[in-house]
């Protein structure tokens, strides 16, 4: 069953007004089914709370382990999915973690769950997995119609002034987190991890666009990370790619600016400057 049939049978069988599904609202399928749900007030109240700061955003490639991290010690990151091993091994800890992928939540759930930060945001549509949560646990909207073929919006990269209204998925958690930055009011925002490149190895199991591992992970940090018996998507780099150029052009848009602080790599897209640098010594 599709995502659309999916949200438009809870629709239909929650009560909410009949309507028929060739004249359902096309925006209330682009909606998780939860978004009652999203921590609205909560998210408000962070709009342009780090007005003219930078922060960095933390990728997952293997470049990450030749980048010094106790340098983001007194700095505002992001980072998402399997950051817990590079915490277990050198202590390292974002200020945001963000998760949105479906296999990574269900895969790492309990890892995900015990991971504290100063702030975690997550999809309304897992709040159900998480009981009571601290008040620094958001949950906002995050709009699929990216990936729903029955969208007019399929494949075709947005981005939401109002995450406390909703947030654009595009092909990598990485867009989530600009979106996020954006709002909080960064104005400056260096990508570090953001190797640009997968391997997917003639081992795997390949169903369509998903992905499960059947030996360690050569694309991640860590080999654990989409490690044996991990599911994990396509990551189609075409259209990470457009939806980076869409980043880009509403930063500059807006004054700010998004730099390309990764060691190697093959993400061109911004401009590039050396990670070191960016610290007083």
């Amino acid at each position: 069953m599709s995502i659309s049939n999916s949200i438009f049978n809870l629709i239909r069988n929650t009560g909410m007004k009949y309507v028929p599904k060739d004249r359902v609202n096309y925006k209330i399928l682009e909606r998780q089914a939860f978004f009652r749900l999203s921590s609205k007030v909560e998210l408000r109240k962070l709009r342009n709370k780090f007005k003219g700061q930078r922060c960095f955003i933390v990728g997952n490639g293997p470049s990450l382990n030749k980048c010094d991290l106790t340098f983001l010690e007194n700095e505002y990151s992001f980072a998402v999915n399997g950051i817990f091993y590079k915490t277990n091994e050198m202590g390292y800890k974002p200020t945001f973690y963000v998760v949105e992928d479906y296999h990574v939540m269900h895969d790492n759930l309990e890892e995900i769950k015990a991971y504290e930060t100063e702030y975690r945001f997550f999809p309304t549509n897992y709040k159900h997995l998480f009981g009571c949560v601290s008040k620094n646990t958001l949950f906002f909207n995050m709009n699929t119609g990216y990936y729903q073929e029955t969208s007019p919006n399929f494949g075709i990269p947005r981005f939401s002034a109002d995450c406390s209204n909703e947030v654009y998925c595009g092909q990598s958690v990485t867009m989530i987190n600009l979106q996020l930055a954006h709002y909080l009011g960064f104005e400056e925002v260096y990508l570090i991890g953001m190797d640009f490149s997968y391997n997917i190895p003639d081992s795997a199991e390949v169903d369509q666009t998903v992905i499960t591992s059947t030996e360690d992970d050569e694309n991640h940090f860590h080999p654990d990370y989409f490690g044996k018996g991990k599911k994990w998507h396509d990551p189609q780099l075409d259209k990470v790619l457009n939806s980076y150029k869409m980043m880009k052009l509403v930063y500059e848009s807006s004054d700010r600016c998004i730099y390309n602080a990764t060691v190697g790599g093959k993400l061109e897209v911004f401009e590039r400057v050396d990670y070191e640098s960016l610290f007083k010594r």
